[in-house]
């Protein structure tokens, strides 16, 4: 793809840039939010909207049926052309809006704010999670076929409208239609930016364990000066099987809980290192100040790249106001793992359910309830199209893109590698404090011009 090409679609991008707003401003007035029942038909509009748009700038698109909100699927290919068939998978659905009264303006009426620093954003539900990136996309693929004639590699499009509501028709649908969408890359653009200044590519998400446990000793509540100091407590042995969880360096102790877990390469540390990433202002934040964790590791290394196991919520006797001597013949806990590299989250589970029952004794009983599994993920560090979209972004933002990692998991990378065994580039443009999910969300200017302008460049890096 030539220099003059390329150059020529930035030209169109800027000199669009009002038209492109305002169509954001079109989809961002549809109050699509998914996980309310009255808003179904708004939903249907904005998947009906996108289509509209798509196949008029040339990438013929359908509104396709699922048993809740509708999918958006569109393709445009072409005989010869150089570079991987990608997928771009966005999401048109929203989060609900409330409290209402903490929005400074009507949600759905977007509008343009300038901050006390002079940064301009858009300020609307959705801006940010997930119109306005998915739409820096759209807008990219619009210049370069009104300019070019075509785009520079073949392109489909995934838009969902159930992200927001735990996406209970996508894993049918891309069964369903395993065929059309395994191709060769997924392009997702639901992630962010390292700061306002600063490029991304996220390479690595951690997957998850979820596990609840059941401890039960006696056959019903006892009383405590009546029973105390003969019978068994479960809540003795939970809090002793949730203690031993971790050793004093703070490694986990389930057997064998290491075993896949990947060291980062040399450059990848050094480049982090780069970053500025302190634990006192990322603990600041949160009116924290010392570290917890395994000894001897960063902070990035471990809240990217290191498991961990967190206990999320425990219960167990009286628990209402006041005090009552009781003596739980029930006690529970909620415990979850988040992985990295290699880690088998079934082996995983199999490993805490076999450390679990080696604590309790053998007049009581434990119950497992499993609460999901997912392999951690992360995009080769050699591979092609991440040096690519590397080199795109820091042609367009003038410094390199830093290769992160997520803390958290985003199911559908992991759909699209376990189920269309399709590896996934992620690259979006959204800011820490763009308040997505809560009141008055926003989405930088900057994010959204010089967004379009990256895939417009990274499309063109991806036909090399």
């Amino acid at each position: 793809m030539s220099s003059d090409a390329l150059s020529k679609v930035l030209e169109r991008i800027d000199a669009d840039f009002d038209n492109s707003l305002d169509r954001l401003f079109d989809l961002l007035r549809i109050p699509s939010i998914s996980t309310d029942p009255a808003h179904a038909g708004d939903c249907r509009q904005a998947a009906e909207w996108l289509a509209k748009e798509l196949t008029g700038i040339g990438i013929p698109s359908s509104v396709r049926e699922t048993n809740g909100h509708p999918m958006v699927i569109g393709h445009r290919t072409g005989e010869g052309k150089p570079g991987p068939h990608v997928l771009f998978y966005g999401h048109y659905d929203v989060q609900p809006v409330d409290p209402l009264d903490l929005w400074h303006t009507e949600p759905f009426a977007p509008r343009v704010d300038t901050r006390p620093d002079g940064t301009k954003v858009i300020v609307a539900r959705g801006s940010a999670d997930d119109k306005g990136q998915l739409m820096t996309f759209v807008e990219a693929a619009r210049a370069w076929i009104s300019e070019a004639g075509d785009l520079p590699i073949d392109v489909s499009i995934m838009l969902e409208g159930e992200e927001e509501s735990g996406s209970p028709s996508l894993r049918p649908f891309l069964d369903a239609n395993k065929d059309e969408l395994s191709l060769d890359l997924a392009l997702v653009c639901d992630t962010g930016m390292w700061d306002a200044e600063t490029p991304a590519v996220t390479t690595m998400l951690r997957g998850l364990v979820g596990e609840e446990i059941v401890i039960t000793a006696a056959d019903r509540d006892l009383h405590s000066g009546m029973y105390g100091g003969l019978a068994r407590n479960p809540i003795h042995i939970l809090v002793d099987i949730l203690a031993g969880l971790h050793d004093e360096d703070g490694r986990v102790t389930v057997p064998n809980f290491y075993d896949g877990v990947i060291e980062m390469p040399d450059d990848v540390m050094a480049m982090w290192e780069t970053l500025g990433f302190t634990t006192e202002g990322f603990l600041g934040e949160i009116g924290l100040k010392l570290p917890a964790g395994e000894e001897g590791r960063t902070p990035l290394e471990k809240i990217w790249t290191r498991p961990t196991c967190e206990i999320n919520g425990v219960s167990g006797g009286y628990q209402g106001a006041g005090f009552k001597t009781v003596i739980a013949s029930k006690a529970s806990a909620k415990v979850s793992f988040r992985l990295v590299g290699n880690q088998n989250p079934e082996k995983i589970r199999e490993a805490f359910r076999a450390y679990v029952r080696s604590k309790v004794p053998e007049d009581c009983s434990v119950e497992f309830h499993e609460h999901g599994g997912s392999p951690a993920l992360r995009l080769d560090f050699n591979s092609p199209s991440l040096s690519s979209a590397r080199a795109a972004l820091e042609a367009e933002w003038g410094k390199p893109a830093a290769t992160i990692g997520c803390g958290g998991s985003i199911p559908i990378v992991g759909d699209f590698k376990n189920r269309l065994n399709m590896d996934s580039l992620l690259v979006g443009f959204g800011l820490d404090d763009d308040q997505v999910h809560s009141p008055n969300e926003k989405y930088n200017m900057k994010s959204f011009k010089s967004g379009i302008r990256s895939w417009a460049r990274i499309l063109a890096e991806l036909a090399k």
